[in-house]
């Protein structure tokens, strides 16, 4: 097995430790026009709003309808 350069290695480091980070680092954007009507069920999404803060919707519709939504990642967000 090859031996890696030192400073390949911290690269890789400091790449995965941002990722982590960064739970929105792979959030898909709401696309314009904003959904006006959602149907009803539950398949949870970490929304990304205008001010930076990071809300629990029930749908990425639901998430998307509200014009402060930036984007979302699929699944509840962090506690």
């Amino acid at each position: 097995m090859p031996i890696l350069p030192r400073a390949t290695l911290i690269g890789a480091i400091i790449s995965l430790a941002a990722c982590a980070s960064n739970p929105m680092a792979d959030m898909t954007t709401c696309k314009e026009p904003r959904p006006q009507v959602c149907t009803m069920q539950y398949d949870p999404v970490c929304a990304e709003h205008s001010n930076g803060s990071l809300k629990t919707h029930s749908t990425d519709c639901t998430a998307c309808g509200k014009a402060e939504v930036i984007g979302y990642i699929k699944g509840a967000c962090p506690e």
